[in-house]
């Protein structure tokens, strides 16, 4: 099941907000009357406010910070699946800039204010358009108004072929073991420069595609392992989430936990 956690955030928050404020016009005003006494007596005992007056303004602040954090600055996600490989393996944990492409209200994911747009080759997180409660993360190939061909392994934008270089053959570790053997490749898309995988054995998203505009033509660096605008069309503007930008963990138990090598490793 896929949690919410803006949504679940932005209920606590309304909750805990809401407790401090009936607490600091309704029930503060009555415990003053009280510590008063009956008979006017300054000297009464105090009455103490109630717990749960006391964990909602203690929480709220922090709610507040990690709702801001979260929905304008920076976002972590895990990797589950094997489509961003080389670049990204199952059981890395990434940070995503979520202001790049503009600011959003949580919950709402309305944009409010326009700082960028995505770039050929960015590596973007966004909600899957079948399902826009899952989040998915891919590259970015095709810009609104671009031609979109792929074929033979070998990718075209806009009837120029995507420059790439054979490296070798790639040699996976811990849960990407069995992608060992396949073409590990070097590709330029623009100014990015990235590493694919292509497995010789498969033929699969071949066609080409018109990009409309308000929209982004995204694919997974595992060519032959992603499911993406080849199989489900494309990421409407709206969908955006942010831009990875580096890997703060892994974590792979087939490995034998945590790969040190990997924290901190910027992702282009």
């Amino acid at each position: 099941m896929n949690v919410d956690f803006a949504t679940i955030m932005v209920i606590a928050l309304v909750i805990t907000g809401g407790i401090w404020a009936i607490d600091h016009w309704l029930w503060a005003p009555n415990r003053c009357v009280q510590r008063a006494g009956a008979n006017g007596d300054a000297a009464a005992e105090p009455v103490r406010e109630p717990m749960i007056v006391e964990y909602a303004r203690s929480f709220f602040p922090v709610i507040l910070i990690v709702l801001l954090l979260r929905s304008f600055l920076v976002e972590p996600f895990r990797i589950p699946s094997a489509s961003m490989m080389p670049t990204l393996l199952a059981g890395d944990f990434i940070l995503v800039n979520k202001y790049v492409y503009g600011l959003r209200l949580p919950v709402l994911n309305k944009k409010f204010i326009a700082v960028a747009t995505p770039q050929r080759g960015d590596t973007i997180v966004f909600r899957y358009p079948k399902d826009p409660s899952i989040d998915y993360i891919k590259r970015v190939v095709g810009l609104p108004g671009d031609r979109i061909t792929y074929v033979d392994k070998t990718l075209y934008v806009n009837g120029s072929m995507a420059v790439q270089q054979l490296v070798g053959s790639y040699t996976g570790v811990g849960v990407g073991r069995s992608y060992s053997g396949t073409k590990l490749i070097s590709e330029q898309l623009d100014k990015v420069s990235h590493q694919i995988l292509v497995a010789n054995d498969r033929r699969l998203g071949e066609g080409e595609f018109l990009v409309p505009e308000g929209h982004y033509f995204v694919m997974g660096d595992n060519r032959d392992n992603s499911n993406d605008s080849r199989y489900w069309g494309v990421v409407p503007e709206e969908n955006l989430v942010g831009k990875a930008f580096m890997i703060w963990m892994n974590w792979d138990s087939s490995a034998g936990g945590i790969t040190w090598s990997r924290i901190g490793s910027r992702i282009e």
